[in-house]
């Protein structure tokens, strides 16, 4: 009668939803600034001021049908245009609107690129930790997710582990950095070690490998980190990205795919990509916040309020005696558990209001994700219970 694959997604929401969810209700019961949650990657930055802006003056002034009405299917031509020239600008790239399509958000990015590329039997390999929605996304082209550890003292890429995965049935790869859930950013080492593999791997196997960047994040990086571009390391390159992070406009749902000109046959993985959104009805991202982010190019929030999150639960956490992963980008930090089982430390920091997510779900067991994109008071708030989850397990 109905998809029981589908069934088993509606009924079992992800481990994030499901505490965010845990979330609301124990706000409800006990009052909002008893609760720390932690659980979703929602940020708390207000956009910056040039959203509002813009918004405000193309709804009093702008052509009130185009801004309601439906854009080409990739997108509007004169973002797409827009974006292809900065990028052009900070990365040195030859993009033009022709390698740009424009869709609802960074999930659909990945669903389209996936869908363009997958044949049957076809295999795409990612790093964990990495997010959940990866596997959906995946196997729902009918393709397999082949999962590679990275090395636990750092979270960098285990190149050796990673060239055994690549196989002859391997389509492309999957790499987010700065990375959801450990916030690190992979060194430019590893990204030329990654790049090496799958050129050899190209030349073994005599097919195309795809190096798919995952890319919500690439601004939210601290200090001088530098968050290697892949293009300019791989030909084989299609970027996704969303302005969920960035503008701090996760509900609006708005980003797009750059596939490479100097991908071989671009052009006809350009069409495959149309071809997939046509597929998937993700044509038409939404014309007013197409417009809006037009305006706003290069912009982003204040994101030194993420920093100074990122330090005071840093220094803290390590304080009491947790072993943290000190993040270079994003906002979430990767916190090792206080026993074995992460899922059964993350239901005992329950009984002190701390909504953990355990990793379990992000491919690696014994660690917990702490979304620090709330409130810095929050954080200042939740400490004293973090200590005292500490001092349970001495």
């Amino acid at each position: 009668m109905i998809s029981e694959k589908m069934y088993e997604l509606g009924t079992n929401p992800s481990v994030i939803r499901d505490l965010f969810e845990y979330g609301n209700k124990r706000k409800a019961e006990i009052g909002a600034d008893k609760v720390f949650d932690f659980s979703i990657g929602n940020p708390s930055v207000p956009a910056p001021a040039c959203v509002k802006e813009a918004a405000i003056d193309l709804l009093q002034n702008g052509d009130e049908v185009a801004l309601h009405g439906y854009t080409s299917a990739p997108g509007d031509a004169g973002l797409r245009k827009t974006i292809a020239e900065y990028l052009n600008e900070q990365h040195g790239t030859s993009l033009t609107a022709d390698n740009l399509y424009i869709t609802v958000g960074a999930a659909a990015s990945l669903s389209i690129s996936l869908k363009a590329l997958a044949e049957e039997g076809d295999e795409f390999i990612t790093f964990a930790p990495f997010f959940p929605e990866y596997r959906v996304f995946v196997e729902n082209t009918g393709s397999q997710l082949v999962v590679v550890d990275c090395d636990k003292k750092d979270f960098q890429i285990d190149i050796a582990d990673f060239e055994k995965a690549v196989t002859p049935h391997t389509k492309g790869i999957i790499l987010n950095s700065p990375n959801n859930p450990s916030g690190v950013v992979i060194k430019k080492e590893g990204i030329e070690a990654v790049c090496e593999v799958l050129l050899n791997k190209q030349t073994e196997y005599g097919h195309p490998i795809f190096l798919i960047a995952d890319e919500p994040y690439r601004e939210l990086v601290y200090g001088d980190v530098e968050v290697p571009y892949l293009m300019n390391y791989y030909d084989n390159t299609i970027v996704c990205y969303s302005y969920s992070k960035s503008l701090s406009l996760p509900g609006e749902r708005i980003g797009y795919i750059a596939v490479s000109d100097q991908a071989a046959e671009w052009k006809k993985i350009f069409a495959a990509v149309c071809g997939a959104g046509r597929s998937l009805g993700y044509v038409c991202a939404p014309s007013l916040f197409q417009q809006v982010v037009k305006r706003c190019m290069g912009r982003t929030s204040d994101v030194s309020v993420y920093k100074k999150n990122r330090d005071l639960l840093y220094n803290a956490l390590t304080e009491y005696g947790y072993r943290c992963i000190k993040p270079d980008g994003a906002f979430y930090l990767f916190v090792e558990a206080l026993e074995e089982d992460a899922k059964a430390f993350s239901e005992r920091a329950k009984e002190f209001e701390l909504l953990l997510v355990p990793a379990d779900s992000f491919g690696t067991e014994g660690f917990v994700r702490i979304s620090y994109c709330v409130s810095t008071e929050q954080i200042e708030n939740s400490l004293p219970a973090f200590k005292a989850l500490a001092e349970a397990y001495q």
